[in-house]
């Protein structure tokens, strides 16, 4: 099978887009431009010629660029929870054993091809006030993830929430590391380790 080019995939990616609904199509190609290129650098013009629709269009949908954002960052995180959720419906009743698996999707995420860095780290370093729209809903998603992990460790009778904050370094590391190579195998055994020190620390 001949492997497929950078604009084979372009052209099927396209393709696949122009049957989605219009708000749909907007958002799907905002998220690969900002994903791929970061938020500040994709110009909405950018984002209207990948979706293939007007500007008047665009705009009905998301009158401001701030929208469209927060928009794009809501669907990764829906994506996000869902899979967690999943995750936890499988290892309910046993907060160990969903933390390892955490721990391991993780790792498989972070060595995804086309990874590039956690979507949330990546948007609060180009909105730095608070304050923002957009860095409050990074903020929002943030708290919910730390929620999880605080509940399994409250079930692991380790109630400090010094440890779920080292944990979510642990977990903010290994999205930073994604883009320097290494397996998923690699980092899993790694995050597993020292997230395990962390807590048998504090027990």
């Amino acid at each position: 099978m001949t492997p497929r080019t950078t604009e084979d995939r372009a052209a099927t990616a396209a393709t696949e887009r122009a049957q989605l609904p219009v708000r749909d199509r907007i958002l799907d190609a905002a998220d690969e431009l900002f994903y791929t290129d970061g938020i500040r650098t994709v110009s909405a013009d950018r984002i209207i010629a990948a979706a293939s629709v007007s500007k008047v269009t665009f705009y009905r949908y998301f009158p401001t660029k701030d929208d469209l954002v927060v928009a794009y960052l809501e669907l990764r995180a829906s994506v996000e929870r869902e899979a967690i959720e999943a995750i936890r419906t499988r290892h309910a009743g046993d907060p160990q054993g969903m933390l390892t698996a955490l721990a391991q999707e993780l790792a498989v995420v972070s060595c995804a091809p086309g990874f590039r860095g956690c979507p949330y780290i990546n948007a609060a370093a180009e909105y730095s006030d608070p304050e923002h729209v957009v860095r409050r809903t990074v903020t929002t998603h943030r708290a919910w993830f730390a929620g999880v992990l605080q509940e399994q460790l409250d079930a692991l009778g380790v109630t400090d929430p010094a440890v779920t904050d080292q944990l979510m370094m642990l977990r903010d590391g290994a999205m930073v590391h994604g883009d320097l190579g290494g397996s998923d195998g690699t980092r899993a055994r790694t995050l597993l380790a020292a997230g395990r020190a962390v807590i048998r620390a504090a027990r």
